[in-house]
Formats: C-alpha cells, sequence, structure tokens
C-alpha cells in the first residue's frame, strides 16, 4: 500500500548553508549543510521510518538516496512534537534537492511528509 500525505505531517527546510570546511570528493566539490523540522501537527502519533531524497543537477543528473531512519533515529512524534536536525549534501555544481520522509502511525497506516524543494548554489554561481 502506497503511504498517504497525512495533514498536519510536515517538513520545513530551515536553513542550508555552503559548508567547504567538510569532506567532499574532487567530482562532487561542494558540501551543503541543510537544517530541518519534521513537525506533527496532526491529530496521530507518527514514527519516522525512513526518507528518500532527490537531488537534480544543473546539468541534468539526477541522483536518489533512500534509507532507513534520520540521521540514525527513528523519531517517534506525538501530536504537537518535532524534531530538528541537520546534515549534508555534496554537488558538482547549482542542483535542487527535495524529498519525503515516510512514517507509521501507532495503528500502522503508512503515511508520508513531503521535504519541499531548497536550492544548492555554490558561491559565485
Amino acid at each position: 500500500m502506497q503511504p498517504r500525505l497525512l495533514e498536519g505531517f510536515g517538513a520545513t527546510v530551515d536553513r542550508v548553508v555552503h559548508a567547504p570546511d567538510l569532506p567532499a570528493s574532487p567530482d562532487q566539490p561542494h558540501p551543503f549543510v541543510y537544517f530541518i523540522t519534521i513537525r506533527n501537527e496532526s491529530d496521530r502519533t507518527v514514527t519516522v521510518k525512513g526518507r528518500k531524497w532527490v537531488v537534480r543537477a544543473e546539468d541534468g543528473h539526477v541522483t536518489a538516496v533512500e534509507a532507513d531512519g534520520v540521521v540514525g533515529c527513528f523519531p517517534r512524534l506525538e501530536p504537537g512534537e518535532q524534531f530538528s536536525y541537520n546534515s549534508y549534501h555534496t554537488t558538482a555544481g547549482r542542483a535542487v534537492a527535495e524529498g519525503s520522509y515516510l512514517a507509521v502511525t501507532e495503528d500502522g497506516e503508512a503515511v508520508m511528509a513531503l521535504i519541499p524543494p531548497f536550492d544548492l548554489i555554490p558561491p559565485g554561481d
């Protein structure tokens, strides 16, 4: 069964920072730290089980990443609670990142929250 969007369960991108001191490969030399808050304003308790990121580079290259949890955690959010964290992506140049969180309600229903698109723009671009 496909997860459904749960009204009131969502994410905001609070800040994106170019962080040149973080590790990066020569073909992806631009690290960006992003700060995200997952909010549960629904009337259901949810546990975040995974995430999916899609990064679309200006040159057309698309990278998709799916993984369990969020930064090694499986946040359980009761109504009115939130979970904030930061992580990072590296890019070859200008790109747009977006994604979703997959969660499960206490009664086992699969739900999701969208991560709104945000720009990854290296300095000087």
